[in-house]
């Protein structure tokens, strides 16, 4: 099964903070607010959530056609993701404007505060598929992740135009996207990815409500946390999959990224959907230990074994045979 995954590429830089954001923030002067925190780390990191995804996936074995845009200070990122197995042939590169960047602070609860320049990510939307597609054979699923708004309604139209099918994972663009938009781009996705705060705000800005949302997507992906991830579809009973283990909580920033990436490497095995879940959050276990969104490493054994442990034997032996 071959997986497109277009979204946004960029460098993180993380910092981190040894104390609360709320106690700083006065609730009736937030119209004012006016506040600045002394960090005492400072992190750059390779990142954008397609590329994340795009690493992920490429982790676990398989090749993704990474889509986005990019700046002409893309090489060694590039190099580093080629190094790592992600087909990067198919990006576009602006030869006016930098690479996205990403900037994050996270206080000791892991609350986060973070700032994204788009740069080079504004000219996703000039990105075809078509073309993509012809050129390496046909693609089985397109995954459209968060990006320049333009871009991500026009890969999800265009998915729909040419019946390709695409999964919908609007995150952290639902706060600038209208209930329009993301209507256009959520309808028709054979899968929908939110967290449970963002599984709300589709259906309050969309005004959809949840069941009318399962009418016109295939399968709902919900992720919650601690307690782990549900997976919905009209008609059945919903399916829940708790996280693989209770890992020290380094840095949460990618997590959803890994699960994802875990989930359509299972799906490109042609996996049962909660199958694909475990391995999402058995992938996401080892980004939350780590500070970076590419930055974790394991050997294969390491891998069956946290899954084995938290799954069982038998998930452990099916998810085995593709590994090997």
């Amino acid at each position: 099964m071959r997986i497109a995954v277009c979204g946004s590429i960029a460098t993180d830089h993380l910092m981190t903070y040894q104390g609360r954001f709320a106690e700083s923030l006065v609730p009736d002067q937030l119209a004012k607010i006016s506040v600045s925190f002394l960090v005492d780390d400072l992190q750059f990191r390779r990142g954008g959530i397609g590329a994340n995804i795009s690493f992920g996936m490429a982790r676990l074995g398989h090749r993704p056609i990474l889509v986005g845009a990019v700046g002409e200070d893309f090489a060694s990122y590039r190099s580093w993701l080629e190094r790592h197995g992600v087909n990067c042939e198919h990006i576009h590169v602006s030869e006016v404007r930098h690479t996205a960047r990403f900037v994050c602070t996270t206080d000791q609860d892991m609350a986060q505060i973070a700032s994204f320049y788009a740069g080079a990510m504004s000219e996703a939307r000039q990105i075809e598929l078509g073309p993509i597609v012809a050129a390496v054979g046909g693609v089985d699923l397109v995954m459209v992740s968060p990006d320049d708004p333009e871009a991500m309604l026009r890969h999800s139209a265009e998915c729909r135009t040419r019946r390709i099918p695409f999964a919908a994972d609007p995150s952290q663009q639902l706060a600038f996207m209208d209930g329009a938009s993301i209507r256009q781009l959520v309808d028709g996705a054979t899968y929908l990815f939110t967290n449970e705060y963002e599984a709300a705000m589709t259906e309050q800005k969309t005004g959809w409500s949840a069941e009318e949302i399962l009418d016109r997507v295939g399968t709902r992906v919900v992720t919650r946390g601690r307690d782990g991830a549900t997976i919905l579809r009209r008609g059945e009973e919903p399916v829940h999959v708790p996280i693989a283990t209770d890992v020290d909580r380094v840095d949460p920033t990618g997590v959803g990224d890994a699960f994802r990436a875990g989930f359509l490497a299972g799906l490109a095995w042609e996996l049962p959907q909660e199958r694909c879940a475990q391995l999402g959050s058995t992938l996401a276990s080892y980004v939350l230990e780590t500070v970076g969104t590419q930055e974790y490493t394991f050997a294969t054994a390491d891998f069956l074994d946290r899954f084995t442990e938290a799954y069982g034997a038998e998930a452990g032996a099916e998810v085995a045979a593709h590994l090997a």
